[in-house]
């Protein structure tokens, strides 16, 4: 009995070990070891190895059976292309779309579900835009200008107003201190499409402004065409240098900070052609200017050679020498620009920078300046300019 008992334990064991092994061999196929899981499934969109990668949409990774520890995409020039990883590691999306014409390289690595990582690389090529749009913006890279002056961003060619919300929205701007401000859409007097933005109120003095555009890859419709890169520019607030012009005293005010700093006699339109009223921003300035009555519709009536010339509107309304015109400080006599002499021309060219404004009061002129004669976004209170707003 005793040696039976023992023999048939002995095949109980074995048989139990015989079992054992069959379940970890897997005879069913149902169970995997870990170093049988399978790697992390990357996929990128625009697909790999494309030549001719379509627009508009940004570039797209996701991952399945793992998760995402690092995305780096760059473009053919080598830009980063920014972008954002989802909390669970499971995607990434770029911060804007594919630009036409660009081969882009997006680096993977990636942790599969046993720990193990991976990495990998992509690359794909986008289409070529058909027709392109450019902007030139205002002020340039650099300048110092008035505390008037508003962020002007000329298009090239026209931007559909189904698609300005979305251009508008890829234009940031930051400033040191902190000003609050809106952007507008502006017909330029050229004729072209214009974005402006402007503070609630003037720019404090020494303020930093940064703009960037993160406009590649971004359809302004179909005149306009694809916008094919980002910008970025910046710019500083000068001194607060102002002027106001008394139209029935002739005299025009130049102002440091509030304060008033000196008196300019001389001339500004008469009551056939009046100065037109309301806050201009100096635009531009020419040191040297012929004065051509054709450009204003007065035909051939004169040309004249003028100094020191400080353009406001677009249109024609400007502050120059006159040394022509006898009648300086008593009559009101031009064609709706302030005549001044030679001397106080200057005087008032180097005070005022542009971006600086000029206020017109007490004129007879009822004309309405519209905001694309020139950078006239002060014609309009802050509730009528906030309208002009694509994005609502």
């Amino acid at each position: 009995m005793h040696v039976r008992s023992a023999r048939r334990t002995v095949l109980l064991s074995a048989a139990l070990a015989g079992a054992a092994l069959l379940t970890a061999c897997g005879a069913d196929g149902g169970s995997q070891t870990s170093d049988d899981k399978p790697a992390a499934k990357v996929t990128v969109t625009p697909a790999a190895g494309s030549k001719s990668a379509k627009l508009g949409s940004p570039i797209s990774v996701k991952v399945d059976g793992g998760s995402l520890t690092s995305v780096e995409a760059k473009d053919d020039k080598g830009g980063k292309v920014g972008g954002k990883l989802s909390g669970d590691g499971s995607s990434w999306t770029s911060d804007g779309k594919v630009k036409p014409g660009t081969t882009y390289t997006v680096h993977t690595t990636t942790k599969s579900g046993d720990g193990k990582e991976s990495s990998a690389d992509s690359t794909f090529t986008t289409e070529k835009a058909d027709k392109v749009n450019k902007l030139t913006n205002t002020p340039s890279n650099g300048q110092t200008v008035g505390t008037g002056m508003p962020i002007s961003i000329l298009f090239d060619h026209k931007v559909a107003k189904e698609q300005r919300a979305e251009v508008q929205k890829a234009l940031k701007v930051t400033t040191q201190p902190q000003v609050e401000g809106a952007w507008g859409w502006v017909r330029d007097w050229s004729g072209k499409d214009r974005i402006d933005w402007r503070p609630k109120t003037y720019w404090p003095a020494g303020t930093k402004v940064s703009v960037k555009g993160g406009l590649g890859g971004i359809d302004s419709g179909k005149d306009g065409g694809w916008f094919a890169r980002d910008y970025d520019f910046g710019f500083t607030i000068g001194p607060d240098h102002k002027a106001v012009i008394d139209v029935p005293s002739h005299s025009m005010t130049l102002y440091d900070g509030g304060k008033a700093v000196g008196t300019i006699t001389g001339s500004a339109g008469s009551p056939q052609d009046p100065t037109r009223g309301g806050v201009h921003t100096v635009r531009s300035k020419n040191a040297a200017e012929t004065m051509d009555s054709s450009t204003i519709g007065h035909g051939n009536e004169w040309m004249l050679d003028s100094k020191w010339v400080t353009h406001l509107t677009a249109s024609g309304t400007f502050l120059h020498s006159a040394p022509w015109n006898k009648s300086l400080g008593v009559v009101n006599n031009s064609h709706g620009c302030f005549g001044m002499t030679t001397s106080d021309a200057k005087r008032a060219y180097d005070f005022l920078s542009i971006g600086s404004t000029v206020e017109v009061k007490n004129t007879t002129s009822t004309k309405k300046t519209d905001v694309g004669n020139g950078l006239e976004v002060w014609q309009e209170s802050w509730e009528q300019w906030q309208q002009r707003s694509a994005v609502k």
